[in-house]
């Protein structure tokens, strides 16, 4: 991998605390590099050692010229992930994937491993792997998919804090339901029930009817009893929520926000990207504006494609996917059935079917990754879905206050962290997309 940019004060990187990323910036200088062996093999009287830091690898070629016969030998009896540090030349090698190789001058082991590191060479299945997720994740393919993660991460905080959006970190513990009772987990609360969050958008909302222009950022969690490779029981999702917004706005700012994400990622990670052999052509091609349909339209394209629908009908994933293969960027479907949706959906005044609701669906068979719409802001209209819905009112009397105090049209939308991880780097499950994912029967380790 080419290394192709500086992240580090434009170059003036301490070389007594270097970075294999940073190393072109050191070019015929001694440096000092901390690690782990990566690989080790043997020529004669010369070692050649493939070191890992976390933000890349480099070979580090030593000879017992270089560093004598005493470090040579104990070099040789180093294992995969024996943790050490180095003191080298680095010097470039038109042979290396990053460009450079490092003339080793000294070293200093750390730590051997006590055993045989469990994850070698060889081929294991993705059962061993993920009950070894602590030691998976410092392959190469696992570092790369987390270093793209923590970019959208960031490029996501970069977008609303650039653009005046407040952050506001809403609850974990809640005592309701915001998406349907049947997917809480339920914890003991004192002398009460708790649940963990399905959603920080109630609150988001109350925050945007403080501040105008809010996002609230975290962890969520759904019971799903599901196994499907877009699930999991916890995961992060980010949420704006804006006062005085309705669903054409709401569209305006998830396309703006998916095309930064993506556009910017491409830009930061193309390294990491072409490492995990991810096509970036189908990503080049997210740019505004996206297709928008809406759900009757939708409905037509699944029953021309040999998947019947008819109105009514919640989409799943095999749908979304027969969708999204009639366009070549994210598609947002619009105005589902009132019926299927969540109670704080607002009503279509045009059509009172139809929720003012907006899905954004991935290309390339991702699926869901955005969902959101404008919110019911008429007291008495939530008043009965949530009725309908057969929720405690009581439960939902603090955010019924907003529609008695000042309400206002506002919309907003969630979309998932994971799910869009995996869509931008290619990867088929989302347990690769997230540290230690936690699934219907995973939560070790």
């Amino acid at each position: 991998m080419k290394i192709t940019r500086n992240p580090i004060d434009n170059g003036r990187e301490d070389p007594s605390q270097a970075t294999i990323e940073c190393i072109s910036y050191h070019e015929g200088k001694d440096v000092t590099l901390r690690g782990w062996v990566y690989n080790l093999r043997s020529s004669g009287k010369i070692h050649f050692l493939q070191l890992r830091d976390g933000t890349g690898i480099i070979q580090c070629v030593g000879s017992v010229q270089d560093i004598g016969q005493e470090k040579f030998d104990e070099l040789k009896a180093a294992t995969l992930e024996t943790s050490l540090v180095l003191q080298g030349t680095v010097r470039k090698d038109t042979r290396s994937k990053i460009g450079f190789e490092i003339g080793l001058k000294d070293f200093q082991i750390v730590a051997k491993p006590s055993e045989e590191y469990p994850i070698g060479k060889k081929e294991h299945g993705v059962a061993f792997l993920m009950d070894h997720r602590h030691l998976w994740l410092r392959s190469s393919r696992q570092v790369a998919i987390l270093r793209i993660r923590a970019e959208i991460i960031r490029a996501v905080r970069d977008y609303f804090d650039g653009r005046g959006f407040s952050l506001m970190d809403s609850p974990i513990l809640t005592p309701n339901a915001c998406e349907g009772t049947s997917t809480l987990f339920e914890t003991p609360y004192f002398d009460e029930k708790a649940y963990l969050t399905q959603s920080g958008q109630l609150y988001g909302e109350a925050s945007a009817l403080a501040l105008g222009k809010v996002y609230v950022f975290g962890p969520t969690f759904r019971a799903e009893k599901s196994k499907t490779r877009r699930h999991l029981a916890e995961f992060w999702m980010v949420e704006p929520e804006v006062a005085f917004m309705d669903l054409e706005g709401d569209m305006d700012l998830a396309e703006d926000f998916v095309e930064y994400i993506v556009q910017r990622t491409i830009k930061n990670r193309k390294t990491e990207l072409e490492y995990i052999e991810r096509d970036l052509k189908p990503l080049e091609r997210v740019r505004k504006p996206f297709p928008r349909i809406m759900y009757e339209e939708a409905i037509e394209i699944l029953n021309k494609n040999n998947k019947p629908a008819a109105f009514g009908d919640d989409f799943g994933g095999d749908e979304e996917t027969v969708i999204s293969q009639n366009f070549d960027r994210p598609v947002m479907i619009h105005r589902y059935p009132l019926a299927i949706k969540a109670f704080y959906m607002k009503q279509d005044e045009k059509d009172p079917r139809l929720a003012r609701c907006v899905d954004m669906i991935a290309p390339e068979g991702y699926g869901e990754i955005i969902g959101g719409g404008q919110r019911e802001d008429d007291m008495e209209k939530l008043k009965a879905r949530i009725a309908e819905h057969k929720l405690p009112e009581e439960a939902f009397r603090w955010y019924m206050d907003l529609r008695r105090f000042g309400s206002v049209p506002h919309a907003g939308f969630g979309l998932g962290i994971e799910r869009t991880v995996a869509w931008i780097t290619g990867v088929p499950h989302v347990r690769e997309t997230i540290p230690f994912p936690r699934m219907m029967e995973k939560i070790w380790p």
